[in-house]
């Protein structure tokens, strides 16, 4: 009879403690900066450095595009921080417009 008790308790207990965790999810936001990186030790140095930034739950640099892509809790930082550590690690860092990138692709692909 126990069994279930525990199961329950534990279950509750499980659901009370992960809701702050629910709640952090609804503040991630991400941004792509434009970069001068062009190597794979650029890509683990920006990568690496990204993992110490207070708030950054990814970052993934894009070599064919030169692009970085950093998820964050826009809690504990913001994109003016993070182009200042990316600036500050000494490569560009020009702001992406996802509309603009996406809707240029479609314009090359359709003119001949």
């Amino acid at each position: 009879m126990q069994t279930p008790v525990r199961i329950v308790a534990v279950a509750a207990f499980m659901l009370l403690f992960s809701t702050p965790s629910w709640s952090q999810l609804r503040n991630i936001e991400e941004v792509q900066f434009k970069t001068s990186a062009d190597c794979p030790m650029c890509k683990e140095a920006i990568e690496e450095m990204f993992t110490f930034e207070r708030g950054v739950r990814h970052a993934i640099l894009d070599l064919e595009k030169n692009v970085v892509t950093v998820r964050y809790n826009s809690r504990r930082t913001d994109e003016e921080r993070l182009r200042n550590a990316l600036l500050d690690l000494g490569y560009k860092a020009d702001p992406v417009e996802g509309e603009e990138e996406e809707g240029g692709e479609e314009e090359s692909r359709q003119s001949p």
